[in-house]
């Protein structure tokens, strides 16, 4: 599950477009996603902490793009 935002992320890197991508979604996992990594890190897990890291930084993006979207020039 950690690479199912890979595709997502390389078509919002490719089109430079999020405006069908819900904001409210993205927001959410993405916190979701901080949490888990920073439980990860608490217990000393490295598969949990590995995965969610990864994980944040595709969905972290997507998410970032989708906030910056509206004030980028067309």
């Amino acid at each position: 599950t950690t690479v199912a935002f890979l595709p997502q992320a390389l078509q919002v890197w490719r089109t430079r477009r999020t405006q069908d991508l819900s904001l409210g979604m993205f927001a959410l996992f993405t916190t979701g996603v901080a949490l888990w990594l920073a439980y990860g890190l608490a217990i000393g897990s490295a598969p949990v902490w590995v995965a969610n890291c990864l994980t944040l930084v595709l969905a972290g993006y997507i998410l970032y793009m989708k906030l910056t979207e509206g004030s980028r020039a067309p």
